[in-house]
């Protein structure tokens, strides 16, 4: 038993610095929050779903983007989506690799979406997946808003936040 509790202790000793509620000296920060916009063009493509359910079925989708504005990127994603249409209820997950250019630095960086709709009032949450950033987007952080115009154009606001370039 005491060996069992040295061993924790000691482990917790040597993972104690880098856990997020450690108290270290605040970084001073030079990043402030940006803004980007543009069009974007989507390709949504059923795939066969890994499991099948007679009740409460979902649907599985590829997701192939073109982004245009200030994020000049392509991305290639997945999403699994269930509920029901015909009573404007459902929600979504997905994940989408985005690789291009925001704001003249390149790189690549992972949304993370999901979505419910309720009686057809919705609540969408896309974001940047921590430390999803490489190359001129590596700190990259950030929220995504998607918005569909009547007719089905697509565009975004990308509200984030990126370490000054060295």
């Amino acid at each position: 038993m005491f060996r069992i509790r040295f061993a924790l202790a000691s482990l917790l000793m040597l993972f104690l610095p880098s856990l997020p509620l450690y108290s270290q000296q605040p970084k001073e920060s030079t990043m402030t929050q940006q803004q980007a916009a543009g069009p974007f063009d989507v390709k949504i493509t059923p795939l066969d779903p890994a499991f099948t359910f007679d009740e409460n079925p979902y649907t599985r989708f590829s997701i192939d983007k073109q982004f245009h504005g200030d994020l000049e990127a392509t991305s290639k994603g997945e999403m699994l989506a269930a509920g029901s249409p015909a009573k404007g209820s459902g929600g979504y997950v997905a994940i989408e690799r985005v690789s291009g250019s925001l704001h003249g630095r390149t790189g690549t960086f992972v949304l993370q979406h999901n979505a419910t709709m309720e009686h057809g009032s919705y609540e969408l949450n896309v974001i940047v997946v921590p430390e999803s950033g490489t190359g001129q987007l590596t700190g990259l952080s950030g929220t995504m808003q998607i918005i569909i115009a009547p007719g089905g154009k697509h565009s975004y606001n990308f509200s984030y936040i990126l370490p000054a370039a060295n």
